[in-house]
């Protein structure tokens, strides 16, 4: 009203003073602009105040430098406004301090001084705008949200609901709003869970969690459910916001990630780290209160033959049965676990006594001694278990499960199908082969092995015709240590592999060189485990390459096996024995008559040599059992085909007694005990 007036009648002294007190003292942002220039030509208190320049600065001062609009846009918006087009505005105004503020204008025109002037009135609605924007967007993410939204009044009853809500639900808004809160419970959680949950509501404004859900079909629902409450200015309930979402597939998901992370997959039981929490709870809860556990480490006997004669889907299917059947020996409050291969783990918890302990792996033992059918194969193992309590052999679940792991090696060393406690011998034994193991990969580290040569004597000529390559390892701080005490881990920790191979060179070494010496026929055999034939295998290609590179045939070498290896042979392990005939390689059966060989098995794999035990040899004496026994071994073998070597030949009448017999060669203390190379070259010499 005032710029109008101003604008449409004679411009006085005293109404322009009057217009200048208005105007300074107003507490409207107040702009005085020449459009022509682009000029601010005078603000007011509120204006310096806004856009924190001095009036002294605002005064004169280039619109476009507070207008973050271009100089044509803002010239084109002032022609606007003298023309009375357009009279309201909203620019971006940047103040002093940098900051950008959105602005209403409010414009026209008066006359001052016979100039044509703007006069502006300038409302600050950042805020305003913020809100807008804030409200829209609000709106947007509500109608466009994945997840599912609705507002309910201070009674529980929907006000609206967004589209995802009926996506989710599948109720339409028209059915949804009006509906009780309770539209959507499900029978599958307790209504206390509800009245908990709405009591937490009511007392703090907001609940969020996991809970389960109806849909309009009757199908329930995992839902993560968010709720929020909105309240007047004087602390009333206006509305509650509810947000969620289905997470019953991640849900699924997560128990499945879960699972996989904490149960062995075949089986179903709890695997290693399972077992480990459990032990671990299980030795707090029996230390809490005084009580005494039992841990039982199973392995079962014979599983590798089941494996390696029917295949891996009939050894897991062993393994299936082997757990219910373990499961059904044990508590519901027990836990049963498998850690891997064919080993399982049984905590018996709050056990009274010893003997009770001993019920349950009694009965262990005796449902796995029983048949497991597996297809059309009936299957017979058994189990060697460790035992172990707490708080007696240990405090801790590492220590309790070395311990029973001791336990049960000990149990499977005294003859299998059996169990074992633990003790603290078992520790010392461990302690005492862990320090071996280590030596022993030292030793093959650091070439601490020999070779030593047992002469093999032809009886009927008396020339040393073959030897047999005996390993030894010389310690630097024990001496001489005996292969009974070392070859058995080296078996155990799989380094006889390397040994083996090692052992194969030296003899073909040193038999190419005796053959050179002393005759172009010299052999020498050489020991195999049945674990280097199980295993990986013989690298045969390598050894018969190695032959070639001497100059020497298959029959330079023999390698002894034991009947244990015929009887439990594999397809892979007879596939190798063929390998060693086709190449030359001869084959001889070492300690024969301590076994359980059958005649099928020599002629199946053209074994060439039986070596006759030294059990058998020891107690020879004319008319004796033993000279029988030796006599028709030696007629059958001649009449498969097959040479014959007596062990531990220790006598004149001995060899005489073999060799009326008609055995073939012979070896033992009588001849040379195992000597270093060197010095079996003497033994040539000396004939």
């Amino acid at each position: 009203m005032i710029a109008h007036d101003l604008a449409t009648s004679p411009t006085t002294a005293a109404s322009e003073a009057l217009f200048r007190e208005l105007f300074q003292r107003h507490s409207s942002i107040m702009l005085l602009i020449d459009p022509a220039r682009g000029i601010i030509v005078d603000g007011n208190r509120a204006a310096c105040e806004f856009y924190g320049y001095p009036e002294e600065i605002l005064r004169g001062m280039q619109l476009s430098r507070i207008n973050t609009q271009g100089d044509a846009d803002i010239h084109h918006e002032m022609q606007n406004a003298l023309a009375e087009r357009r009279n309201y505005f909203v620019f971006y105004h940047r103040l002093a301090r940098g900051e950008v503020r959105t602005v209403e204008v409010h414009s026209s025109s008066i006359i001052v001084d016979g100039r044509t002037l703007l006069f502006s009135i300038v409302f600050d609605i950042t805020q305003r705008k913020l809100a807008e924007h804030s409200l829209r967007t609000a709106s947007l993410v509500f109608e466009n949200s994945s997840e599912a939204m609705s507002v309910l009044d201070p009674h529980g009853y929907m006000i609206t609901v967004n589209p995802a809500f009926t996506a989710v639900t599948g109720y339409p808004p028209e059915e949804a709003v009006g509906a009780h809160k309770s539209l959507l419970q499900s029978d599958r959680e307790d209504p206390e869970v509800y009245r908990t949950l709405w009591q937490t509501i009511e007392a703090t404004g907001s609940w969020q969690g996991e809970i389960w859900t109806r849909r309009k079909n009757g199908e329930r629902f995992l839902r993560w459910l968010s709720v929020s409450t909105i309240y007047d200015e004087n602390g009333v309930v206006k509305s509650r916001v509810a947000q969620f979402s289905d997470v019953t597939r991640k849900r699924e998901t997560d128990e499945l990630i879960w699972r996989q992370a904490n149960f062995d997959a075949l089986t179903g039981l709890p695997n290693r780290a399972m077992f480990h929490d459990r032990l671990e709870q299980a030795i707090m809860k029996a230390a809490r209160q005084g009580e005494q556990l039992a841990l039982l480490f199973l392995d079962l006997d014979y599983f590798k033959e089941v494996n390696d004669t029917l295949g891996h889907a009939m050894g897991d299917r062993l393994l299936q049965l082997a757990a219910q059947r373990l499961h059904h020996c044990v508590r519901a409050s027990d836990t049963v676990a498998r850690l891997g291969g064919d080993e399982f783990t049984v905590i018996l918890n709050d056990v009274a006594e010893a003997h009770s302990v001993e019920r349950v792996v009694q009965t262990i033992l005796r449902t796995m001694a029983e048949p497991f059918l597996l297809g059309v194969e009936k299957v017979y193992v058994s189990a060697s278990i460790g035992i172990t309590l707490f708080p007696a052999d240990g405090n801790d679940a590492d220590l309790l499960i070395k311990h029973a792991d001791q336990a049960m090696y000990a149990a499977k060393e005294q003859g299998r199908n059996r169990f074992s406690y633990f003790t603290p011998s078992m520790q010392n034994a461990a302690q005492a082969r862990k320090r071996l193991v280590n030596d022993l990969r030292t030793a093959l580290d650091e070439h601490q092995f020999e070779v030593a040569y047992q002469p093999i004597v032809d009886l009927r000529t008396g020339e040393i015709r073959k030897a047999e390559a005996l390993v030894r390892w010389r310690h630097p701080q024990r001496g001489l240590i005996s292969p009974a005490e070392f070859i058995p881990i080296a078996e155990q920790t799989g380094m006889v592999m390397d040994l083996g191979d090692w052992v194969f060179r030296q003899a073909a070494h040193q038999a190419a060189k005796w053959r050179a010496a002393h005759h172009p026929a010299f052999q020498i055999s050489v020991n195999v485990s049945p674990v280097q034939f199980r295993d990986d295998g013989i690298n045969q290609e390598a050894w018969l390459y190695y032959l070639e590179r001497l100059g020497l045939t298959g029959h330079a070498v023999a390698v002894e096996i034991t009947e244990g290896l015929l009887m439990d042979a594999t397809p892979a392990v007879s596939q190798q024995l063929y390998s060693f005939r086709d190449s030359g390689v001869q084959v001889a059966l070492d300690d024969f008559g301590t076994g359980y060989s059958s005649m099928a098995y020599l002629k199946k794999f053209d074994i060439d040599y039986l070596k006759i035990d030294r059990a058998f040899v020891q107690n020879l004496t004319p008319g004796s059992d033993d000279l029988a026994l030796c006599e028709a071994m030696i007629v059958m073998a001649h009449k498969l085909g097959i040479l014959v070597v007596a062990e531990g030949v220790e006598t004149a009448e001995q060899r005489d007694l073999l060799a009326a017999s008609g055995c073939d060669f012979a070896q033992g203390y009588f001849f040379s005990r195992p000597v270093p190379a060197e010095e079996f070259d003497r033994l040539f010499v000396k004939g």
